[in-house]
């Protein structure tokens, strides 16, 4: 018992971490490589991961919804065309855009 409590003692907790601290010291090197290593594995693996995901099904059915068309009201419509049909010099540039200037 009594060498239990000498193991578990704050001066000997102490030595023991600072001999620990000078043997990892030696193994600096290797262990920040290591960490490196772990984390691009991790990263690596997190990407293959989100790259082979599936969509769930509701997000294909959102996504294959149509798209619904935009709704004119007529009689906008038809003021629109009177307009049209009014102006003359509408008339004379809707013409001239309609003519292909490559045929004669």
């Amino acid at each position: 018992m009594d060498d239990i409590k000498k193991k578990l003692d704050a001066s000997s907790l102490t030595e023991q971490l600072s001999g620990l601290l000078v043997k990892l010291k030696q193994y600096r090197l290797v262990l920040f490589l290591l960490f490196v290593v772990a984390i691009y594995g991790f990263v690596f693996l997190r990407i293959n991961t989100l790259n082979n995901a599936q969509p769930s099904s509701d997000a294909v059915a959102a996504q294959n919804n149509p798209i619904q068309a935009s709704h004119i009201d007529k009689t906008v419509v038809k003021q629109l065309e009177s307009l049209r049909d009014n102006s003359v010099n509408v008339q004379t540039l809707v013409e001239q855009a309609r003519n292909n200037p490559f045929q004669e």
